[in-house]
């Protein structure tokens, strides 16, 4: 028989076994993923929602916000309510403002999680100690909550600027929590340890020292933000111009 014969049908059944094996591993590939990425679910409970803590803070006329409270509230009174709810609270952040209005200097904690969680940690902030030390020394910080009993605010987009498309007021909350978290591991990071245990501190002394750890975050923010932060932001849109206040396109 010739060889030409024998190797025709050889080959096609080679060939058959190799689309076949083909088609198979093509079949048991994941199927790729769709939509956004995975998180754990935030839905604590049937009554999860956005509380607010809002701390105003004494802004006497004439004189400047003393911008450097807001750190001291977030090391000394928030931190330890995070640290011991940080598998109830779903999503977190800071917000920080001074107008003269009815609020005023008002630093806020900004939270996601149940009813019975938001009384705890409004419960846990109200008796810290360091909020009566301020009040003793003249240095007014008044605390106000949202009613545990009210849930007013259930959706993850809730406190996100409603002019924004809906996929961004989704997305939002994890950016400004992130941002938030790296915030505040800066002010744990800068500020000076305290005296010698079981010396504590005066508020003046407190008040004094994060005084000094918000300049050293300042001149970090005007030495470092630009690249970064604002530049590696920038990075994750592909380094494309956004458009800002004064209407100039700029890259960071």
């Amino acid at each position: 028989m010739r060889p030409s014969l024998i190797k025709r049908p050889f080959l096609r059944t080679i060939g058959a076994v190799v689309v076949a094996l083909v088609l198979a591993s093509c079949a048991s590939l994941p199927t790729p993923p769709t939509g956004a990425v995975p998180r754990p679910a935030p839905a604590l409970s049937a009554d999860a929602s956005w509380w607010y803590a809002r701390f105003r803070m004494d802004w006497p006329e004439g004189a400047d916000p003393a911008w450097h409270r807001d750190l001291l509230i977030a090391h000394r009174v928030v931190k330890p309510v995070l640290d011991r709810h940080a598998q109830d609270i779903a999503l977190w952040r800071f917000h920080r403002r001074a107008a003269r209005d009815e609020a005023g200097h008002q630093f806020s904690f900004i939270f996601f999680a149940s009813a019975g969680t938001a009384r705890r940690v409004f419960s846990e902030i109200s008796a810290n100690p360091v909020l009566e030390q301020a009040n003793a020394s003249s240095r007014a910080i008044a605390v106000v909550c949202d009613d545990p009993s009210a849930v007013s605010l259930p959706a993850i987009a809730d406190t996100s600027d409603p002019a924004w498309p809906a996929p961004l007021r989704q997305a939002w909350p994890y950016y400004m929590m992130g941002a938030s978290q790296m915030w505040l591991d800066l002010v744990c990071g800068m500020a000076r340890s305290d005296h010698a245990a079981g010396t504590p501190l005066s508020f003046d002394e407190l008040d004094e020292r994060y005084a000094e750890t918000g300049a050293d975050i300042t001149a970090l923010w005007q030495n470092e933000g630009r690249h970064a932060f604002l530049h590696h932001l920038n990075a994750l849109f592909g380094y494309e111009p956004i458009v800002i206040i004064e209407k100039r396109h700029m890259r960071f």
